[in-house]
């Protein structure tokens, strides 16, 4: 149980922060998801990943990310966050400290090589392909002209780098999973595709924002039986988003979930993809909202494959995050497992890549599960831009923290 206190500034109907005190809140956060405040309110509440939390209760949202002072983590305070009713009305800042103070905590200090050749070669590649039968490696030309920096960039950035995921949940459904196809596709449901066209983010760390806006793009075909095919932006996410740190990463929960119910999401006419930061400049056009969001499980660390299945199924598509690893870039088919190898020298700093799960299935001949998953790295790579990974063994924790958000067409 952590209890803390909340210093409310003043509200407003503009969505920035300005942030005099006017009055204090105290709220206590119970695990696994449960929020009370000071006056018995139940309310509910989630971390996001290591970054920061969410907590809704007496119809009000708070959100704000942890303190850290350089490689510190302050455990007993957040930064300035945002505060507004569940309407997105009457939005106020808002800071925060436990009332039982801990101890600072340095964050890992592991070398993050960011200069330097790139990390693949051709006998890595060899490597791969000799020591398992599972998927197949091959080099990439592009991959041998980028650098490092880029390579992490490609794969989530700096800013969404692993930590310590949460295993996948035990919790289950047993009768309706039971009830659920072995295979599920959405790219064909009775000969339908309700997937959107696989895209390229470049060496920006935008594939959160190309995953979050992913899933809304199927579900709002999904929902209108492919009359709403809106495409959307991600540089406006880029450029806009408070809740993010650019082509540096951030999370989907944030991007499909809060930034798409609070800002919107603006079609790919209105903010063209540039690839890289840049100052906020939107077209004035129309934005899709979101009604709902939640970690698939309910609260960060309740997810497990049943469950995103069950979502897929009912919702569509869902956005997740997992640890990419060197031999991951180099994937071009098969069913995809961590496989260990590295190049020599292995400066790579583990990151959270967004991807899109589309469906799931069972291979014919080993009889191995695995996930159907949509990249955002073109075409070019993997199974025309997609890839399968091992499905029920959390490979890459993969099953650790699914997305689920509900588009308004």
């Amino acid at each position: 149980m952590i209890a803390g206190r909340t210093n409310l500034g003043l509200g407003n109907s503009e969505k920035y922060l300005t942030c005099p005190i006017a009055h204090t809140l105290k709220i206590t956060l119970r695990f696994p998801n449960v929020a009370f405040d000071e006056f018995g309110n139940k309310g509910f509440w989630t971390i996001v990943y290591n970054q920061g939390f969410e907590v809704v209760i007496n119809y009000r949202k708070y959100f704000a990310f942890s303190s850290y002072v350089g490689n510190t983590s302050q455990c007993d305070k957040i930064l300035p966050g945002w505060s507004h009713d569940v309407l997105g009305k009457n939005w106020a800042c808002y800071t925060g400290h436990r009332l039982q103070s801990s101890a600072a905590v340095p964050v890992s200090k592991n070398l993050v090589y960011t200069h330097g050749p790139s990390l693949h070669s051709e006998s890595m590649v060899e490597q791969i392909n000799r020591m398992q039968k599972s998927w197949t490696a091959t080099m990439y030309p592009e991959l041998l002209k980028m650098p490092v920096q880029d390579l992490i960039r490609r794969a989530g950035g700096l800013r969404s780098r692993v930590i310590r995921p949460p295993a996948s949940s035990k919790h289950t459904f047993e009768k309706v999973v039971s009830q659920l196809p072995s295979e599920f596709d959405w790219r064909n449901v009775n000969g339908v595709n309700y997937v959107s066209p696989v895209r390229n983010q470049g060496a920006c760390g935008s594939c959160y924002a190309f995953s979050s806006l992913a899933m809304l793009e199927a579900r709002l075909r999904i929902t209108t039986n492919n009359t709403v095919q809106v495409q959307f932006s991600p540089q406006d996410v880029v450029s806009c988003s408070k809740y993010s740190q650019g082509c540096e990463g951030g999370f989907p929960y944030v991007i499909a979930g809060k930034y798409a119910q609070d800002f919107g999401a603006l079609p790919e006419e209105c903010y063209p993809y540039e690839g890289h930061d840049s100052s906020c400049n939107p077209k004035d056009c129309k934005r899709f909202y979101v009604a709902k969001y939640k970690y698939v499980g309910g609260f960060f660390g309740g997810c497990n494959e049943d469950l995103m299945k069950m979502d897929i199924v009912q919702n569509g598509p869902v956005t997740v995050a997992f640890q990419v690893y060197p031999d991951f870039m180099l994937y071009s088919g098969g069913i995809y497992h961590h496989t260990g190898i590295n190049s020599g020298f292995n400066p790579f700093h583990l990151v959270n890549h967004g991807v899109l799960i589309t469906g799931y299935g069972i291979d014919n001949k080993s009889g191995e599960k695995y996930w159907i998953v949509k990249n955002s790295w073109g075409t070019d790579w993997g199974e025309s831009g997609y890839f399968r990974i091992r499905r029920g063994t959390n490979e890459c924790n993969i099953e650790s923290m699914a997305v689920s958000a509900i588009p308004i067409p």
